[in-house]
């Protein structure tokens, strides 16, 4: 684990949460153990389901599965569990280091209960629970609409997003990871490849990767182009009297043609059609 929580200060932060939403809350680290919840303990529904080994293994894969999209498109991510409940999650990114996600869960979001029992019956029939306890539990669970939900969601990012602002949520400024996402972002724009970075930084070619993967889910190549990727769009929306052989250089690519192709292929659209479509979007 490369980050580091303040749990006294974030159990206030969930305990609001909780407060406004009457939705459960919890902090996952970067490996999706859970750090801290509010409340502490579990429905009894998600016991239930958690009292048998099959149940608590699709729990865990539930979880990490809706983690690793959330933290693709790096915005909240709404999804309906392996028990036919409803959860959000929000991943944590101090920089551009996934610290940790937050999620919250356990939510019936049926039209009517009859209804939503017999989606959930079937979710979960082949685990080895009893069924009129689990019924009882799920009759316990409060309805709630899709439309407060998306809005809960919102409210998860948002809160995300103040936990790294007020440093509950940080990186060990000792460890390779942190020093290797400083370095990075520090130097994407200039001249720079794998041996660079490794000798930077004192790393050997194969714990560089292992970083990377772990951090950025992608390559350092590819993550240093993704970056300068997201800087170049920027120039072109925000430097409307800049050249594209300027924003090429502003954002380390040296090869001018090098920089349409990758743009084109990432974006979908040329440097210059997608400035040509922002300026659009703005005067319509």
């Amino acid at each position: 684990m490369v980050s580091v929580f303040n749990l006294e200060q974030l159990l206030d932060v969930l305990k609001d949460f909780y407060h406004i939403t009457r939705i459960r809350i919890a902090v996952f680290d970067d490996q999706f153990r859970e750090l801290i919840a509010y409340p502490e303990n579990r429905p009894d529904f998600c016991r239930l389901i958690r009292s048998c080994e099959a149940g608590k293994r699709g729990c865990a894969q539930c979880d990490q599965n809706a983690g690793r999209i959330a933290s693709k498109q790096k915005s909240a991510y709404i999804y309906r569990c392996h028990a036919g409940l409803t959860e959000a999650i929000v991943p944590l990114y101090v920089g551009e280091v996934l610290a940790g996600y937050l999620l919250f869960g356990h939510i019936f979001s049926y039209g009517s209960f009859d209804a939503g029992w017999e989606v959930i019956r079937q979710y979960c029939k082949d685990y080895p629970v009893d069924m009129g306890q689990l019924k009882e539990a799920c009759q316990n669970r409060p309805q709630i609409s899709d439309d407060y939900i998306k809005s809960a969601a919102r409210i998860l990012h948002a809160t995300a997003s103040y936990l790294v602002l007020e440093r509950m949520a940080i990186l060990k400024e000792d460890s390779a990871s942190a020093r290797l996402d400083e370095y990075i972002n520090k130097n994407y724009t200039r001249p720079l490849d794998t041996h660079t970075i490794c000798q930077a930084l004192g790393l050997g070619r194969t714990k560089l990767y292992k970083l990377s993967r772990q951090m950025y889910g992608t390559g350092p190549a590819e993550h240093i182009r993704n970056l300068r990727i997201s800087k170049a769009k920027k120039l072109l929306e925000e430097q409307p009297d800049m050249s594209l052989s300027d924003i090429a250089q502003a954002c380390g690519f040296a090869d001018y043609s090098y920089f349409i192709s990758v743009f084109t292929k990432a974006v979908g659209l040329s440097p210059g059609k997608h400035r040509s479509r922002q300026k659009q979007a703005e005067d319509g």
